[in-house]
């Protein structure tokens, strides 16, 4: 079964957007070269300054459960946008394929 994960980050400070700019895209480049990556986009949002929004999808939880061990997550994401950052994430079900 597919997963869908929507996760929002807001940034601390507002000095901080370059840098994470910068890591997010490195880190969603890394993921989608990953087995089992079906998407991985970042937004900034134009409405809600200082937020940015992931919209995933994983072939399977064992492909996301790989991903958060992998190299995107691991030497970008936990050390250099987690700490920045407060995280709201979604795991989601599409009610279109219902």
């Amino acid at each position: 079964m597919m997963v869908d994960l929507t996760v929002i980050l807001t940034a601390r400070e507002s000095s901080s957007m370059p840098e994470l700019r910068e890591a997010l895209l490195l880190q969603a480049k890394l993921s989608r070269e990953e087995p089992g990556c079906i998407r991985f986009e970042v937004y900034e949002s134009t409405s809600v300054p200082d937020t940015f929004i992931l919209i995933e999808r994983w072939e399977s939880q064992q492909a996301l459960d790989v991903h958060r061990t992998a190299k995107g997550f691991t030497t970008v994401y936990a050390p250099r946008v987690l700490p920045l950052v407060d995280r709201i994430p979604h795991v989601c079900r599409s009610l279109e394929s219902e």
